[in-house]
This record gives structure tokens, sequence and C-alpha cells, in this order.
């Protein structure tokens, strides 16, 4: 048994909880190395304090999984197999009476919820949520490895969309060009990727679409690349020509911001306590109501997860904890700055894994 199951066997025993029913892509993957995109089919882990763990999976997938080197039983069912009634079979063989169930409240809907309940009546069901979100918070020695990886091709993809810059271009044009290079690489990308010009970039997380890039606008690029299940997520903001004072004073204004958070960035230190800083100096500078979002957020096996790097977090930061530190303002109808990085908590301090220039880049 691999030692993430076994964490949350151990868990499931502490609790008094019969069994787990985990349902999200992300975290079968994290418990089973077997990635998985079933759309409308069903996907899920079944998991005991001691018994076998079960794979409910598509068929059409199950030699994949075993590929990925799962080893336990696997009821791959086909599209015509009703696999509520399959997998309630199998678990019933190990566990003839469930009277609880720990499921990902962020995650299972309402129809699968459902079929749960009225296949297991005398059940409650917890929330399994606080406990994935735990084992995943930090990062081992393969995962940095990977997420390291998945920076280094995000570094490439903002370069190739800064060298993609030209008057009369639009905005999809320029994620078209980053999203071939990236497939080139062997590589996806971890989100759909953000260029916003000008004024459009004041929607922190706009839609491009056929706006052309003009002189003397701030162009904002929000990439992530997904390597082997681990993403990158990182944001750059260019001047394409020549931009106004006020411009950059807002660009400047950002990368102190972020700068200092980088900084503080350390085991013992609050989440909390980097939001604060990087919020006070935007505030101090007149612009603190155009900082709209947090400071950051988790990055692993999924582009946003555990923790949020809020204002209100008390989370004291622990070696191989992975996240972004991405301050951003936004002014309507003017123009939008963010700056993004990845960063590790190290024993030491602190490594920023994201390496592509911070300086004001004015692009000719």
């Amino acid at each position: 048994m691999n030692a993430r199951l076994e964490k949350l066997m151990l868990w499931l025993k502490d609790q008094q909880i019969d069994a787990a029913f985990i349902s999200s892509p992300d975290n079968v993957f994290y418990l089973t190395r077997f990635r998985c995109e079933p759309h409308e089919r069903l996907l899920g882990l079944a998991v005991f304090q001691e018994k076998e763990p079960l794979l409910i999976c598509p068929a059409m997938e199950a030699d994949d999984a075993k590929n990925a080197g799962w080893d336990k039983e696997i009821l791959g069912y086909s599209d015509t197999d009703n696999p509520w009634d399959l997998a309630e079979e199998r678990i019933k063989a190990r566990l003839p009476r469930i009277r609880s169930w720990a499921v990902e409240k962020d995650h299972l809907n309402v129809s699968r919820y459902e079929e749960l309940s009225l296949r297991y009546e005398d059940a409650d069901f917890v929330s399994a949520d606080n406990i994935l979100n735990e084992l995943r918070l930090v990062k081992d020695e393969q995962e940095i490895k990977l997420i390291k990886k998945a920076c280094e091709l995000v570094d490439f993809a903002v370069e190739v969309g800064v060298n993609e810059l030209a008057e009369g271009k639009t905005e999809l044009d320029i994620i078209a060009a980053i999203e071939y290079e990236i497939k080139k690489k062997g590589a996806g990308m971890s989100f759909d990727p953000i260029v916003l010009a000008g004024a459009n970039a004041a929607s922190p997380h706009g839609i491009p679409g056929l706006t052309k890039i003009e002189r003397g606008q701030l162009v904002l690029m929000d990439l992530g690349v997904i390597y082997e299940g681990y993403c990158s997520d990182i944001t750059r903001t260019v001047a394409f020509g020549d931009i106004t004072d006020e411009q950059k004073n807002i660009y400047e204004t950002v990368l102190k911001a972020e700068e200092a958070a980088v900084k503080l960035t350390k085991p013992g230190v609050k989440a909390r306590e980097l939001d604060q800083t990087a919020r006070n100096i935007i505030q101090d500078a007149g612009f603190g109501k155009y900082f709209t979002h947090r400071l950051g957020h988790g990055l692993g096996i999924s582009v946003h997860e555990y923790p949020s790097i809020t204002e209100t977090n008390e989370m004291e930061l622990e070696p191989g904890m992975i996240f972004t530190i991405e301050p951003g303002i936004y002014i309507p109808g003017v123009a939008g700055v963010r700056i993004e990085d990845d960063v590790l908590v190290t024993e030491e301090g602190v490594e920023v894994l994201t390496g592509y220039s911070k300086s004001l880049q004015i692009i000719e």
C-alpha cells in the first residue's frame, strides 16, 4: 500500500469512519497515480480502514490505471453497466454494512450523493476535504521536482508570448502561439491562458478575444503549464511601446508589493502576514481599492489548491509548501497589472520557482 493511502486509512481508523469515497480526478490521481478525466462517467476510489481499496473507472481506462502502477482491484465498467450497482456489490463484499462515509463535499455532486445515500441509508456522511488538503499541503521531493519542471516550461511560455507581441496581433493570436510551442515541448496548459491588452487587463480573469495589441498598452499574460500531472502558474505584465508615468507607477507599486511578500516567505510566518504586507504597500500608494483578490493560492496537482493566502489566514508556513504570490492593481477603463511567482517554502526561507524577469519590459 502506498504511503498516501496508508495515511488516509489511518485517519479513517482514528476518526472511526468506515470508508471514504474519493471522486475528484485530482485526489484519485494523488492517491493512485492514475490520471483520468471521466467527463460524465463515474470515477471513484473506495478506501477502507483495513480492507483493500477499490478503484472504479470506465473499462476503457482500466489498462491505463494498471500502467500507472495501480495494483489493487479495478472495477472497470462499460457504458451499458450501472457502475453504482457493480460498486455496491464489491464494496459490500468488503464491508456488509457501512455506517459512515467520508466524501469530498466540495466535489461530490447531488446525484452521486443521492446514489450513495440511497444505497447506504443508515450511513452518516462527513467531509474528507480537510484531511485530503492536509495530505497534499506539503510536497515531497518528486512533487517538487515535477513542479519545478512545470515552472521552467511556463517561463518559456511567457518568453514565447512576449516575443509574439506585435501591433495588430490579437490577444488570441498570442495565445495560439503559446499553446502551440508548449505542445511541441510535450506539455499542456494547466488552465485556459489569459492574454489581456490595455483596459481589458483591468478584469483580473478577463476573457481574451480579438482585441488588437496597440502601442502604449500594458499587456497582461497569466499562463500555466501542466507537466506529468503537476501545475505551474505565472503572470507577467509588459509594456508594448512607451507607457505613461502613471502606468509605470502602477507597475512599480505591484512589483514592490510582490517582492516584499516573497522576501517575507519562510517557515513560521503566517499566511496572512504575506497578504497584509503586499496589501499595505498597495494601500499606501493609493491603490488599495484596486487590489481586489487574495495574494495567492496553493499549487500542485490542481492549479488552485490549499492553502489560500489571504489576510485572514492564520496558518503558519511549513517547508515543502508551494503557492503563488500575485498582487495586482486593476483600474477599470485604464489598465491592469499583476505579477505572479510560484514559491517553495524551504528550511532556510524561500525558493522562487518561476524565473522570468519581473523588471518592467518595454517591447518595441
